[in-house]
């Protein structure tokens, strides 16, 4: 084994610091038994031809040990008190058993990816390493998160229909909306924005009024009402908390219109929100969301188990879990990448109201929710009632046609996959068959589902289509004629002729004569309930 020279204890980095510095889609986190705070203080090169050694803290790196042949890696990193050890998979089918061998040696099992350089999975470690801070402190202005800052502050005043400042605990402004009337913002707002602090008498004022105090102590939302002598309207406040430590402050000040109704669910969750960005500036660990955001998105993917999140972020595992999806085209909205923003935090604030545990992940054109820890009476139809909220809210202010849908609540997160997998079949049905229903679970739109699921077996496998109904399909694109269209409208209209004429806008004696013509060409028998099944699904298939 090729050691590198010995690195001071302090300058040890966690698996967590580790996997931020790495970072995905170089190494995926396959197990942790020990979490993701045990330390790693030194990196191992293990040569196949060399004794399966290693030494208490290290990140092992089996090269040439693909798969099982890294089962000897792992038992003897495990003995001799190793951190971590790092392989490449022949095929996705062994990450369970190498986890399994490696939970039970107690060592962390990182995944590397095939195509992925050895030289370079060590250099970056070993670079993590070197820049280990000697201790925590120091802050500083994390560009993403003060970015993130703002858009939250946009975001909150379109659910709230106020002016948002977000203060840190020393009154320093740290975002604000954009107000298309300055005229509605008080003398305090602007004096705030303009000094980036709030005015001194203000400021006593508010301390008189016992504002701060109830801040500092209580996690609800704040009513101060308006005192035009002082030129001061009518605001809400909400602490900014992780645990019991107060990190700052989001004030809404009403404008010329009424805050709206659900106002204090909003601030509630653009606090919960805004706790994780300030998180970030304060311990100079931007990375810290991006990995609890992987982590989530490997669990829904079913690429990791449940055990890297829940000790990531302490959760119970063992508590009943759901997934929520909610999916929108690019084409639907001006600027989607701005609208994929606006969304994001849209559907973070919400269920961050009602879930302090949510946590919401990307895909294409869709977004996840993953509620983790859920109590065990919850139901279906308060997470649907939580999903038309969402969808509700976008439409109303982002003018877009957001769809939902529920998965199935799960007992643990280890069952998470299945509920996302169960979220997903909604949304694809939802596209395919049109369904006008904006958010639905599985028994909403059982039937839905299952034709569509349908559908997509006969459009992947064209050895199960009756070629019949594909000549009446290729005729039509021949000669542009519309046989099949009849057909499928005289099926749906379950042979009333005059029915599916007026569907059509043609006269009853058209429909027959297509009916008749497209038998005669095929020798389709439509009479038999078989075909007529067969018909019903196979001409549904896009053209």
């Amino acid at each position: 084994m090729d050691s590198p020279a010995a690195v001071p204890p302090t300058a040890g980095i966690s698996l967590r610091q580790l996997l931020m510095s790495l970072g995905e889609p170089l190494v995926e986190l396959q197990t942790a038994p020990a979490g993701l705070d045990v330390e790693i203080r030194s990196v191992a090169l293990l040569d196949p031809e060399d004794p399966p050694v290693a030494h208490p803290g290290e990140l092992v790196l089996a090269i040439g040990a693909r798969g099982r042949a890294a089962f000897p890696a792992l038992r003897a990193a495990g003995r001799d008190g190793a951190a971590a050890v790092a392989v490449k998979l022949d095929a996705p089918g062994q990450a369970a058993a190498l986890s399994e061998t490696a939970a039970d040696a107690g060592v962390a099992l990182l995944s590397v990816r095939g195509d992925a350089r050895w030289d370079q999975v060590d250099a970056i470690a070993r670079a993590a390493l070197d820049d280990a801070p000697v201790d925590g402190s120091g802050e500083s202005a994390d560009d993403a998160a003060e970015g993130d800052l703002f858009s939250l502050a946009q975001t909150t005043a379109m659910l709230t229909g106020g002016i948002v400042s977000i203060e840190d605990t020393a009154h320093r402004v740290l975002a604000y909306s954009r107000s298309a009337d300055h005229d509605e913002a008080d003398d305090l707002r602007r004096q705030s924005i303009l000094g980036w602090q709030g005015p001194e008498a203000y400021l006593a004022r508010l301390r008189e009024w016992g504002v701060f105090q109830r801040l500092r102590t209580s996690d609800d939302v704040i009513n101060v009402d308006s005192h035009p002598e002082l030129g001061i309207r009518r605001r809400l406040a909400i602490a900014i908390r992780s645990g019991d430590r107060q990190l700052g402050t989001i004030w809404v000040q009403e404008g010329s219109t009424p805050l709206t109704e659900r106002s204090d669910q909003a601030l509630l969750g653009a606090a919960r929100v805004a706790a994780l960005h300030l998180v970030r500036r304060r311990r100079e660990l931007s990375a810290d969301v991006t990995l609890a955001r992987t982590l989530a998105a490997g669990l829904l993917e079913g690429s990791s188990g449940p055990q890297p999140l829940a000790s990531h972020l302490g959760l119970d595992a063992a508590r009943p879990a759901a997934v929520l999806g909610f999916s929108y085209g690019a084409a639907e909205a001006t600027g989607p990448e701005l609208t994929r923003a606006e969304v994001t935090n849209l559907i973070s604030v919400h269920t961050a109201a009602r879930h302090r545990a949510a946590l919401v992940t990307e895909g294409d054109h869709r977004i996840y929710v993953l509620l983790p820890q859920l109590p065990r009476s919850i139901d279906i139809g308060t997470l649907r009632g939580w999903g038309q909220d969402i969808a509700d809210t976008a439409r109303r202010h982002l003018g877009l046609p957001l769809r939902g849908s529920i998965g199935c609540i799960v007992p643990g997160l280890g069952k998470v996959p299945d509920s996302r997998r169960e979220a997903d079949r909604i949304l694809d049905a939802m596209v395919n068959a049109d369904v006008a229903t904006t958010v639905a679970a599985l028994p909403d739109i059982q039937a839905e589902v299952l034709v569509s699921e349908m559908l997509a077996l006969l459009a992947d496998r064209p050895d199960m289509r009756d070629p019949r109904l594909t000549a009446v399909t290729d005729h039509d694109s021949r000669h542009q004629g519309r046989l099949a269209e009849s057909i499928l409208a005289y099926l749906n209209a379950f042979g009333d002729v005059r029915a599916a004429a007026a569907q059509l806008h043609v006269h009853p004696n058209t429909v027959r004569y297509r009916i008749g013509r497209a038998e005669q060409l095929t020798g389709l028998d439509l009479s038999r309930p078989d075909q007529r099944l067969l018909a019903m699904l196979q001409l549904r298939l896009p053209g």
